[in-house]
């Protein structure tokens, strides 16, 4: 019988101390960081609740499931007070739970943090005059432009590609090209700067030649890439030219207009001259 005092009296005893402990470790955890603890225990708290101050606990009978799940609880709130305190001493780390997308950034605030993907439009309209052919003329290459720019401006990057024929597999497009062909803009305008002493766009047309010239030096192209594949944005704009209906007009001197929406009313008739043609 007084073995069965002594251990009612050792998890009484026990079981205080790990309540005032917690209590103290909880409070600790939420002070101010001006104020002064109120306890600094040693060891930890959970060791402390692991291993009884008193030697002789070690030889009483095991902890009851009541027991067990009292131990718990008292390690769980000091876990979740540690964890409140590192949480508000790293303010700005934790993500905004505002709104209805909670902790997630919206497509408008992901794009704001990226870089522009704006192009110069004055470097790459000298570009275009380069690039572009003059059997189009001033207002030819003008359209190519804007109709590039365009393309640029309403690309999705990494979307879902249109399931083709003979694999099954999910592909996307590449990553946004705009940012790195801005970059290679303002490129040939520093080096239009150091070669000409003035800006891209304010050089004649030999001078851009020959800017231009050197810009691409490096590159190995072996054939007109696809505009996504592009290592320059020259070769991407004459690129994206190349493959629009004007340059399959212009290549077959009539007016076929692929890739573009016709008519059943004459579909049988010959293509109309253009460009000079003799269809």
């Amino acid at each position: 019988m007084t073995r069965d005092v002594t251990r009612d009296v050792t998890r009484d005893v026990t079981r205080d101390r790990t309540r005032d402990r917690t209590r103290d470790v909880a409070l600790d955890a939420a002070a101010a960081p001006g104020d002064t603890p109120r306890t600094l225990p040693q060891p930890s708290p959970l060791t402390r609740l692991a291993v009884p101050d008193d030697p002789s606990a070690s030889n009483a009978a095991p902890e009851t499931h009541a027991s067990r799940r009292r131990f718990l609880k008292a390690a769980g709130a000091v876990a979740a007070s540690a964890a409140a305190a590192t949480v508000g001493s790293t303010v700005g780390c934790a993500p905004s739970t505002s709104g209805d997308g909670e902790g997630k950034a919206t497509r408008e605030e992901v794009a704001q943090a990226l870089p522009t993907r704006t192009l110069d439009r004055r470097t790459l309209d000298a570009v275009g005059d380069v690039v572009l052919p003059s059997t189009i003329g001033s207002a030819g290459r003008a359209q190519a432009v804007e109709a590039f720019v365009t393309w640029v401006d309403e690309y999705d990057p990494v979307a879902e590609e249109m399931h083709g024929y003979g694999y099954a597999d999910v592909r996307y497009l590449p990553p946004d090209p705009a940012p790195g062909w801005q970059s290679q803009l303002i490129g040939l305008d520093l080096l239009a700067q150091r070669m000409r002493q003035r800006a891209f766009a304010e050089c004649d047309a030999t001078a851009r030649r020959d800017v231009l010239t050197a810009a691409l030096a490096s590159i190995d192209a072996q054939r007109l890439p696809a505009p996504l594949g592009a290592p320059h944005v020259a070769l991407a704009l004459l690129s994206h030219w190349a493959n629009s209906p004007g340059a399959w007009d212009l290549a077959l001197e009539a007016t076929v207009a692929p890739n573009t929406c016709r008519q059943l009313d004459g579909i049988d008739a010959k293509p109309r001259r253009a460009f000079g043609g003799t269809a």
